[in-house]
């Protein structure tokens, strides 16, 4: 028996012209300077991006004091949901906050100087007990 190909069939293709027609208005779209999104997708970041009100030097302490936290293991890390202790990152942030306080010294409010204050005394205790292996 002999292999013989098989016979030519007639290839059909379909094209279909609707895609077409949705390039060409994104196209216009996007030259008119609009947004042309799908319905009931998600907002982008740029739709999600309001203004904050002005930086504050409490501010800026809670963030570094929060990170410390989370780097003690005291609080949950927010990507992973895992409590892990950190001593290394944990004492940079301490030290780094305590160098902050020094540096501040003169120019604070008095609201300030008392969260200086109660955070680096919390995040010390909370430095010695995990070191210690002291349950929190």
């Amino acid at each position: 028996m002999t292999d013989q190909p098989n016979p030519p069939q007639d290839k059909k293709i379909f094209v279909d012209e609707d895609w077409k027609a949705q390039v060409e208005a994104e196209k216009e779209a996007l030259s008119r300077g609009e947004k042309n999104e799908p319905a009931g997708e998600a907002p982008g970041p740029e739709e999600e991006d309001h203004p904050l009100p002005p930086p504050t030097l409490v501010d800026l302490v809670g963030s570094l004091a929060m990170q410390a936290m989370m780097a003690l293991g005291l609080l949950a890390d927010p990507l992973t949901g895992k409590a892990e202790v950190r001593i290394h990152q944990a004492k940079h942030l301490i030290d780094m906050l305590d160098m902050l306080q020094k540096k501040t010294e003169g120019n604070r409010t008095p609201e300030e100087t008392a969260t200086f204050e109660h955070l680096l005394h919390d995040l010390r205790l909370g430095f010695l007990a995990v070191q210690s292996g002291t349950p929190q």
